[in-house]
């Protein structure tokens, strides 16, 4: 019998879990509502942003805040967010977000630690090596929502220079969750493709087998009944070309000059070069995941600690992400000056709002019946730090999708809260509780006053 959270299995051991499929549907349910539950995804910049600080005027946020229109996003287009204009209805900008405690020796890894925990930094280990005193919203999303066992996808993209690597995923105090550079990897994680033995993925490689060729014959069942609707033999087509799109992203399909292209970025996922592409690539495997119900959180840290890319602007290689940041030659405090590096800077906040445009737009692309996929969850492109003096104030946070109706999208709002807050309304929004069922409010250290960001609920 078909049921409606259906998983395929295919040889090998291979598995595709399918979509929301309205003809699958309790009959109490009402039709086009979807099944997929509401979750959270988090996408992480470095080094802050070039907003007004100082004598620097502002580059990164709207004009005014207050509802957001396309067009009013349009006639800011010296704005980084602007890129995000075409999703202006289903925004939520938050600035004036702030970290309630000091780092420990180093600013970037005191911001990672407390971005998604609200929690203090640790006294031992310090300075870059410092880490979390609590768990992330990530991990408290999978652990109360997640079937037990499931944890929270952990992506990165970038290089990893070694002096801070991954900031972002804590199982609790101290507790840093490795992140999987490699999508091609996450990708196999996330089809079970990693559990199978030599002998069997080397017969899969030299096939270039596809994932569906694996369930060829249950998706052609599914395909050919006549119960089916028409939107659902619609949602299992995109479905099942997400598969196979995704897969010819990750060098694992034909055509072959595009195999070849993908094997070679698989071994330096790490390049300059690459980190967009990667980053990309990570975003489809979330979006994917998300479709499937695999997992109810994800994260995906662009960059390491201190994000040394150096970007290509304009045709050409630049200094490194943090040296523009601090707008000298330099990655301490000295260091001659980078001529137009707020500008630099800004460009580099625009590659990643378009970066963030990209998972808004594979998110959007399943139709659900009553919305789409994005409108079901929450996703955040989020920072660790506010701007070019790496402050813990007014962090940028740029929420995307209302969680099944919980948040109030389509505003811009400048209101002094603590992280925690924040983090509080997103974790209520996908649907964690506190210790007596009501609306999680009480995230991240105890010392911090709870409460929601009532703003932003609908």
């Amino acid at each position: 019998m078909i049921t409606r959270r259906r998983v395929l299995r295919g040889l090998f051991g291979v598995t595709v879990a399918l979509p929301f499929l309205e003809t699958f549907a309790p009959r109490r349910a009402a039709a086009g509502t979807g099944d997929v539950p509401p979750f959270a995804i988090f996408m992480r910049q470095a080094n802050g942003v070039a907003q007004q600080v100082g004598d620097e005027p502002e580059m990164f946020w709207p004009s005014a805040t207050g509802p957001l229109t396309a067009e009013s996003m349009a006639a800011d287009a010296d704005r980084a967010v602007s890129e995000l204009k075409d999703y202006a209805s289903r925004l939520i900008m938050v600035r004036g977000v702030r970290f309630a405690f000091q780092g420990n020796g180093c600013g970037h890894s005191g911001g990672g630690n407390q971005c998604l925990t609200a929690a203090q930094v640790s006294e031992d280990p310090a300075g870059n090596e410092s880490l979390a005193m609590g768990e992330s919203i990530d991990n408290r999303i999978a652990t109360e929502l997640n079937p037990a066992g499931v944890e929270p996808l952990t992506l990165y993209a970038g290089r990893m220079a070694g002096y801070i690597n991954e900031v972002l995923s804590y199982r609790g105090p101290k507790q840093l969750r490795a992140a999987e550079r490699d999508p091609y990897k996450a990708y196999q994680k996330l089809f079970g493709l990693a559990e199978v033995d030599a002998a069997a993925a080397e017969a899969l490689a030299a096939r270039r087998a596809s994932v569906n060729d694996l369930v060829r014959e249950q998706m052609q069942a599914l395909m050919r009944r006549k119960d089916l609707s028409k939107g659902d033999r619609e949602r299992l087509q995109l479905h099942f070309d997400s598969i196979r799109d995704l897969e010819v992203g990750l060098a694992c399909a034909l055509p072959p000059e595009r195999v070849a292209e993908m094997e070679a970025i698989s071994p330096n996922v790490g390049s300059y070069d690459n980190v967009e592409t990667v980053t990309r690539m990570q975003m489809d495997i979330i979006a994917l995941a998300m479709a499937c119900g695999a997992t109810r959180a994800a994260t995906l840290q662009v960059g390491d600690g201190n994000d040394s890319t150096e970007y290509t602007i304009h045709g050409v290689r630049q200094k490194s992400f943090h040296k523009i940041s601090h707008r000298i030659d330099g990655d301490g405090e000295v260091g001659p000056p980078i001529e137009g590096a707020q500008e630099l800077h800004h460009q580099i906040d625009r590659i990643h709002a378009r970066m963030f445009k990209h998972l808004l737009d594979r998110l959007s692309s399943y139709d659900l019946g009553s919305g789409t996929l994005l409108d079901r969850g929450v996703a955040v492109w989020l920072n660790d730090l506010a701007d070019k003096y790496h402050a813990y104030s007014r962090v940028p946070y740029i929420l995307a999708g209302g969680a099944a109706g919980y948040l109030k999208t389509g505003q811009f709002i400048d209101e002094r809260i603590t992280v925690n807050k924040l983090l509080n309304t997103i974790g209520a929004a996908v649907g964690c509780t506190n210790g007596q069922g009501g609306p999680l409010d009480d995230f991240g250290d105890e010392s911090l006053e709870g409460g929601l960001v009532d703003t932003i609920i609908a």
